[in-house]
């Protein structure tokens, strides 16, 4: 395996700018559960929820962890494990909410884009990169 040359800067920056989505959602998920709910509730998906779980408690929860996931990202403390957390994260919210025809495939494939730089953070070990 050969490498490559990365500036530690340009890593600094995707961190921070990544960390950012996941911070204003949880924190939406977990200020206005309603909404969110609502949008999950209205998808095509949402008839395979088991209906033992209440689409708010559901909604706060994953806010709950998107901000922990965030917030470690952001700070870059275990972000490896804070970049699996999140993609574990995205990948139902992505199924469940944004492939629901035409009209969600920009957020599609944001959320694509998203797991993208997360895949970069889980296969590349740069804990210590400030």
């Amino acid at each position: 395996m050969s490498e490559i040359a990365v500036s530690k800067k340009s890593i600094v920056v995707l961190r921070l700018m990544l960390s950012g989505i996941f911070v204003v959602a949880g924190a939406n998920h977990v200020l206005a559960p309603k909404g969110v709910a609502k949008r999950l509730i209205a998808s095509t998906m949402y008839e395979f929820f088991p209906s033992i779980i209440e689409p708010e408690f559901l909604v706060i929860a994953s806010g709950v962890a998107l901000l922990i996931g965030g917030f470690l990202l952001l700070t870059n403390q275990y972000t490896r494990y804070a970049a699996i957390l999140l993609l574990v994260l995205l990948i139902p919210i992505t199924i469940s909410v944004q492939m629901q025809g035409l009209e969600t495939m920009g957020p599609l494939f944001k959320n694509v884009a998203i797991a993208g730089a997360l895949l970069f953070f889980i296969n590349n070990r740069i804990e210590n990169v400030n």
